[in-house]
């Protein structure tokens, strides 16, 4: 797009938007008001009611009359904002090339790559034999599989040993129930085995005709069993050759990067375990590699005799060790690279004459390679304050090239070979963004905000060049914070139309991820995960302190867990922010981990406690969004929800909206979109997706435009 000065763009925006505001006041839209139905819930001799806690049945015409009246609200509300809205999506798809592809990678006899087509939602998946001039080979077009579906998805791709057969899993729903397909890559059609109802996780044994799959517990989705199936005989009849009873523990497949060993994975949020299957021979007895040990994480690969394992025993910020096969006993194991306490030992690739590791220091990914003659050891240099690294596809061992992502908030995805016995990088490909982007009129800048508790959290934002510190700027928040996933600063096209509108965009890198080594995880888990919750506020008023904004400028946002650190937030400091947007909140914490019948709960004890335990019931209680609704005013609020929503179901977020609207005291928006055809990830599809982004930046310009003619 043009950029314009921010006060006129804005000025453009509210003209066709500041009624939307208005309408949180009593008017010619009303929103939908939730019908009542007091229900006792009950633990450790405390009695909580939840009066909407009928909302919890999808099949019930009523809650599905109720969902699509808050849609219609939606709607109406937004109404004045559609041409903007429109006006986004043109931008944001505007600036995509449609008609792209990824970089081959070479496996054995095929070079492999994914494109896309212009105007397609959906990839192709394709290779070509031998060399790049070669003819191509489409495997699977995508886009044709999903017509006639409101919703698609694949996964699971994986060819055959013998390069002729490719198993892919789809889903229709969002509700990643997948069907499992084999197509015949040498005649092009499909094989008549489909196996229903599967995770799509998958695993070829080197016969080119058994495969092991994962399946998922109906109810609770829980992936528990691996089976063993045979192309052309009934998937009725597969073969079950691993159950896991625990219901805390996840499993599923994987084959080595030597192709030798098929491998069964265990794992909860605290432990893992597992079994090795050679993969010549796929009717033999999977082994166990360690038993599991609660606390012991770890995971392994594969390379000539030895067995690689990035472990934490002994080692909060885990350590690399190796063992014989056939010797996997702890006692055999030798460290390869030792513990560090400021240093976090992440994903490790492994060469012939080279070993890759990814590290984590000062909350920054750093790339090491290791020659394992021990000489000329060297980290790969980067230049920006903030970005993000990450070993790429590096399917071969013979290589002294690495392949390696790099990006930031100002600078598009990017395909590196490195030579790592030159030092020679080599840019393969940069994510092209159309429409006259130039990474020079953006900053990006990391920051550090000094925490109640003095703890230092690091701050990764980015904003159009030219921006004075005067605390008039809008700025959106995002945060994570859970599962020690580490939110790192990465590109985004999209984010541009917010960027040339005069918006800076913060990424706070709280305690609860993983940026700053496992201790910055295990500070913002189980009961002690308010600081979390702190982080953000003391981030925000850092940020407003230092003039990047102010609260009439101010939103935060973030998705599932991010969502409910956004919940915990403005009930905690609603003051301080102008609007919110919660993507599929987790909201309803202690309801949904009280029940062990919902998706993803007993496995995620270790991440936010067993409320079955009063401590653990008594801290959750204290944060959980929907239960701390208080008759106080809010923010204006934004929140997106799936009826098909796998890991965080639909009426958490529903139930939350209603509570808020009958609760709170103010005018504002309180807006909840529900998409009655999707899952967790919202609607598929590289380009029908963007309306969503749309809806999201439209409903922040609109709060925006109307503050600045309203004036401080």
């Amino acid at each position: 797009m043009t950029h314009v000065s921010v006060s006129a763009e804005l000025l453009l925006v509210a003209a066709s938007t500041v009624i939307v505001v208005a309408c949180a006041s009593p008017g010619s839209h009303e929103p939908p008001r939730a019908k009542t139905v007091p229900r006792q819930l009950k633990a450790h001799g405390d009695v909580r009611i939840d009066e909407y806690y009928w909302l919890k049945n999808r099949d019930d015409p009523e809650v599905v009359a109720y969902l699509q009246a808050e849609n219609a609200y939606l709607e109406a509300v937004m109404k004045p904002t559609e041409p903007l809205q429109e006006k986004l999506v043109e931008e944001i798809v505007g600036r995509i090339k449609q008609d792209d592809a990824s970089v081959p990678f070479k496996l054995d006899d095929y070079w492999y790559y994914t494109r896309y087509e212009e105007g397609a939602d959906y990839p192709i998946f394709s290779r070509k034999r031998e060399s790049l001039e070669a003819p191509e080979e489409i495997m699977l077009n995508a886009n044709e599989l999903a017509e006639g579906h409101e919703y698609f998805s694949v996964r699971g791709l994986e060819v055959s040993h013998g390069q002729d057969i490719l198993a892919f899993a789809t889903d229709t729903v969002g509700r990643r129930f997948y069907d499992l397909r084999f197509k015949n890559l040498t005649t092009g059609k499909t094989l008549p085995d489909v196996i229903s109802d599967v995770t799509g996780n998958v695993a070829w044994a080197n016969d080119n005709r058994t495969v092991f799959y994962s399946r998922q517990d109906p109810e609770t989705l829980r992936s528990f069993r691996i089976l063993r199936h045979t192309l052309g005989t009934n998937p009725a009849e597969d073969e079950l050759i691993y159950e896991e009873t625990d219901e805390t523990y996840d499993c599923y497949v994987f084959k080595t990067k030597s192709k030798k060993y098929v491998m069964i994975a265990t794992s909860t949020t605290l432990a893992d375990e597992y079994r090795y299957l050679e993969a010549d021979d796929p009717d033999g007895t999977f082994e166990l590699f360690l038993p599991r040990r609660k606390g012991h994480e770890y995971s392994i690969d594969h390379y000539g005799d030895r067995f690689f394992i990035r472990t934490n025993d002994q080692a909060t910020n885990f350590r690399l060790m190796s063992t014989p096969v056939g010797a996997t006993d702890m006692k055999g194991w030798t460290e390869v690279i030792p513990h560090r306490d400021d240093v976090y030992l992440g994903g490790f690739e492994i060469f012939r004459d080279h070993l890759v590791v990814a590290e984590r220091e000062g909350g920054l990914v750093q790339l090491r390679v290791m020659p394992w003659s021990g000489t000329d050891e060297h980290y790969i240099e980067f230049d920006e304050p903030a970005y993000v690294a990450y070993i790429g596809v590096n399917p071969n061992f013979d290589t002294t090239a690495l392949r390696f992502n790099y990006e930031s908030m100002a600078t598009p995805n990017s395909v590196y070979d490195y030579d790592m016995m030159t030092r020679e990088k080599t840019l393969m490909k940069r994510d092209e963004v159309l429409g006259g982007f130039n990474a020079a009129d953006y900053v990006s800048e990391r920051l550090y905000a000094t925490a109640r508790d003095g703890v230092r959290v690091p701050i990764s934002l980015v904003y159009r060049k030219g921006l004075v510190k005067n605390g008039t700027h809008p700025m959106v928040l995002y945060a994570y914070g859970s599962y020690g996933y580490s939110r790192d600063p990465n590109f985004s096209s999209a984010r541009i139309s917010l960027l040339d509108r005069g918006f800076v965009f913060a990424i706070a890198h709280v305690r609860g991820g993983q940026e700053l080594g496992r201790g910055w995880y295990d500070d913002g888990k189980l009961l002690k995960k308010m600081n979390t919750f702190a982080d953000f506020i003391d981030v925000a008023e850092f940020l407003v302190g230092e003039g990047y904004t102010s609260p009439e400028h101010l939103y935060a946002q973030g998705g599932s867990a991010g969502g409910l650190l956004v919940g915990a937030v403005i009930n905690l400091r609603p003051d301080l922010f102008h609007g919110a947007i919660a993507q599929v909140p987790f909201v309803d914490v202690i309801t949904t981990m009280l029940d062990p019948s919902i998706p993803l709960t007993t496995s995620e004890y270790d991440e936010w406690g067993d409320p079955n335990v009063k401590e653990y019931y008594e801290y959750i209680l204290a944060y959980s969004p929907y239960d701390n609704v208080e008759p106080k005013a809010y923010p204006h609020l934004l929140v997106t929800t799936g009826l098909h929503d796998s890991q965080v179901q639909y009426w958490e977020p529903a139930k939350w909206v209603a509570r808020l609207r009958a609760t709170k005291t103010d005018d504002n928006l309180v807006l909840l979109k529900t998409n009655m055809e999707a899952g967790h990830g919202g609607t598929s599809g590289r380009l029908k997706g963007y309306k969503d982004t749309a809806l999201e930046y439209a409903f922040i310009l609109s709060l925006e435009a109307k503050s600045t003619l309203q004036g401080p």
